[in-house]
């Protein structure tokens, strides 16, 4: 593969994620306004746009360029139990620091029976599911392996990685502090994402890390920032107001605490893939 051809798959395999997400959207908008309930609504979103971006994304890859799924990492899922327990570890470790070490207040948001119900799913389907895996087969499956292909192993490693960070700022009115922060954070965990996929074989793992991640620290049960998030069921308000400690606008996810937890998962990565070799 060429290094221009890779760039245009990279382009692709985005457009086809936000492509996806959109319809996902606009279909669970349908029975929305014909008053089924907003959890229905919320599951039907996240079912949709994880199914959508997956065949869109494995017609893309058989149809057009004319090469197997499993080469670009979308291979049999078959998710390793030490994966699991990494991705379960991981949320939990971070979330355990700030609840005992750092000071701060449980507020709930007051959300009502029906609210809960709409963020829950919301949170399960959409923001944990459907972008945890979604995300993976895009980053760390078509985009890792095209740059992979064309170029060579490091740079199928950082890029995306970069990328991953700054599509994260895109749309934001975040201050300079908070946007260097979300891009050296979303650098981060892309490359601890890369490293579980070398490891494993396919982007499946990294999904379900991915995926418990998002569920644990922004699926919309427990949220610990600076404010009360009006949209999880309870907020866990930092005394700090320390730019390292809080990770700033984006929230603990950007903070020097994740970044820690990155680095680790990345250094156990490496020596599983080390022990391999």
């Amino acid at each position: 593969m060429s290094k221009v051809k890779a760039i245009g798959v990279s382009v692709a395999a985005i457009v086809i994620l936000i492509l996806s997400q959109l319809l996902a959207e606009v279909v669970a908008s349908i029975p929305s306004a014909l008053g089924v309930p907003g959890w229905f609504c919320n599951a039907l979103a996240g079912i949709l746009y994880l199914v959508i971006a997956y065949f869109l994304l494995r017609g893309f890859l058989e149809k057009v360029l004319k090469v197997k799924k499993e080469d670009f990492g979308l291979s049999k899922f078959d998710p390793s139990i030490k994966w699991i327990l990494i991705g379960t570890i991981l949320p939990l470790a971070v979330t355990a620091f700030y609840l005992l070490v750092m000071p701060g207040k449980f507020v709930s948001s007051g959300l009502d029976s029906v609210d809960t119900a709409s963020a829950l799913a919301a949170g399960i389907f959409f923001t944990a599911i459907a972008a945890g895996f979604v995300e993976e087969m895009v980053f760390r499956g078509v985009i890792f392996h095209a740059l992979e292909e064309a170029f060579n192993l490091p740079v199928a490693v950082i890029a995306p990685s970069v990328l991953f960070g700054i599509v994260h700022i895109l749309g934001m009115e975040f201050t300079v502090g908070s946007c260097i922060l979300v891009v050296l954070a979303g650098t981060a965990v892309g490359v601890m994402f890369s490293l579980i996929t070398i490891e494993s074989g396919s982007v499946w793992n990294n999904g379900i890390v991915h995926v418990l991640w998002n569920f644990v620290i922004i699926g919309g049960v427990l949220t610990i920032g600076e404010k009360v998030d009006e949209y999880a069921i309870t907020s866990y308000v930092l005394e700090s107001k320390s730019f390292p400690i809080t990770g700033g606008e984006f929230g603990i996810e950007s903070s020097a605490i994740a970044f820690a937890a990155y680095v680790i998962v990345s250094v156990i990565a490496c020596m599983m893939i080390k022990k391999k070799k």
